[in-house]
């Protein structure tokens, strides 16, 4: 989820709840101060009435108008004093309608006797005025939380807008062009400072390329070189005079130390190269052209061991590398000759965003970590770097690598990157 969306959410939310906390408040605040209102007009009719005895000691007419109500009734015992306030109904007379209303009970002495007043009034205008402000309190909050999603959306937007530009450039970033990234230019503090940032990291990578490949270049030419000079000296001393068999294999075990070591540095040389991206010439390659001369080039070797190889090849078009595609295949149908047993077979499948390679073999127990770096079973010659250069060189090109062991078969299955 990105960021904007999640504020953008949270935002919402946020604002959502507390205008609905807030309009609740305000309705209940309204609600009580109109109340509070016809309470006072009811105390002021109430007053009226008390003068009005006291003066002509006789009680007013009683009264029925549009939204007021006033009714006596006398009553035994002594109950003065009463005087309560209520929510009721109220018959208006013209509309001939139940309505809303609030009434106060009380009573007043006349001539050695109690009556009780009840005065009523209509609520419709003062719930009308409830329902008004709360329409009007809905609607501005319908205004406000749209104006927000319009900020959000836009304001904010254009707002992100350099960070998203500065995140787009970091991905193009390929430290093998030796490109600056270009400043993306800002009035915010914090986008300028990742600005300055980005382009420091990308000055610190470069720098590091550089002295990688030339750390890399010069261990290669150095390393080769001592190497040489003793395949070299060995040859040299091979032909020089008759050796006891003893010293024969001696020599013959520093001959295979030799070139053993040999082949052990240009693999660790390549892991470094693949992991660095230091061979970039990706070009879109005929996978199944170039599996079919690799099946030509190893038929001596299915030959020797008795394998049989049954292939269905698909027509199918990567990008990468042409020089890592060959060792990827070479180190593939190496393991499957290596691991495999006489008389065994190997199915290759090519479909379209899919290679799988197969083999019977001689262990079936699945190795966690068959893919790290010298992992390799007890009786395996080889220097075990073959699978971890080729998981490296998958993942440099974002294929996906997976191996099992299903159906008494090795097997070995690359998912190529789609839209290729």
């Amino acid at each position: 989820m990105k960021l904007s969306t999640r504020y953008n959410r949270a935002n919402l939310l946020t604002s959502l709840v507390i205008l609905i906390i807030t309009g609740i408040i305000y309705y209940v605040v309204i609600h009580f101060i109109l109340t509070e209102r016809l309470d006072r007009d009811l105390a002021v009719e109430e007053n009226e009435i008390r003068q009005y005895t006291q003066t002509y000691q006789k009680l007013p007419l009683p009264a029925s108008y549009l939204d007021q109500q006033v009714s006596y009734k006398e009553i035994n015992g002594d109950v003065s004093g009463i005087r309560d306030f209520s929510y009721t109904t109220y018959v208006n007379p013209k509309e001939k309608e139940v309505e809303p209303g609030r009434s106060l009970v009380t009573t007043v002495s006349l001539k050695g006797k109690v009556y009780q007043v009840t005065i009523t009034k209509s609520r419709v205008e003062s719930e009308d005025l409830v329902r008004i402000i709360l329409l009007i309190t809905l609607g501005v909050t319908v205004i406000l939380l749209l104006s927000l999603i319009l900020i959000n959306r836009f304001v904010l937007s254009r707002l992100w807008r350099p960070f998203y530009s500065i995140l787009n450039r970091m991905k193009a970033f390929e430290v093998t062009k030796m490109e600056n990234i270009k400043e993306e230019p800002t009035e915010v503090d914090e986008f300028r400072e990742l600005n300055e940032s980005v382009n420091a990291m990308a000055k610190k990578v470069r720098q590091d390329y550089k002295e990688l490949k030339s750390f890399t270049d010069n261990a290669s030419h150095e390393m080769m070189t001592p190497l040489a000079v003793i395949n070299s000296k060995l040859d040299s001393l091979l032909q020089t005079e008759t050796f006891t068999e003893q010293q024969g294999h001696l020599l013959e075990d520093i001959y295979h130390a030799t070139g053993r070591l040999s082949r052990l540095h240009q693999s660790l040389l390549l892991l470094a190269k693949i992991e660095n991206n230091i061979i970039p010439d990706a070009e879109n390659i005929d996978i199944q052209e170039m599996l079919e001369g690799k099946i030509r080039q190893f038929h001596e070797l299915f030959q020797k061991d008795g394998l049989e190889v049954n292939a269905q090849l698909e027509k199918t078009e990567i990008t990468m590398s042409r020089y890592l595609a060959d060792i990827l295949l070479n180190n593939l149908f190496s393991n499957s000759v290596r691991h495999n047993h006489t008389g065994g077979h190997i199915d290759v499948k090519l479909a379209s965003n899919i290679m799988v390679i197969s083999n019977t073999g001689k262990d079936k127990r699945v190795r966690d970590r068959i893919f790290d770096r010298f992992s390799k079973s007890a009786e395996s010659e080889g220097m075990g770097l073959g699978l971890a250069i080729s998981k490296q060189i998958c993942t440099l090109y974002g294929f996906e690598l997976e191996y099992r062991y299903l159906d008494n078969m090795h097997s070995f299955k690359i998912y190529f990157k789609k839209n290729l």
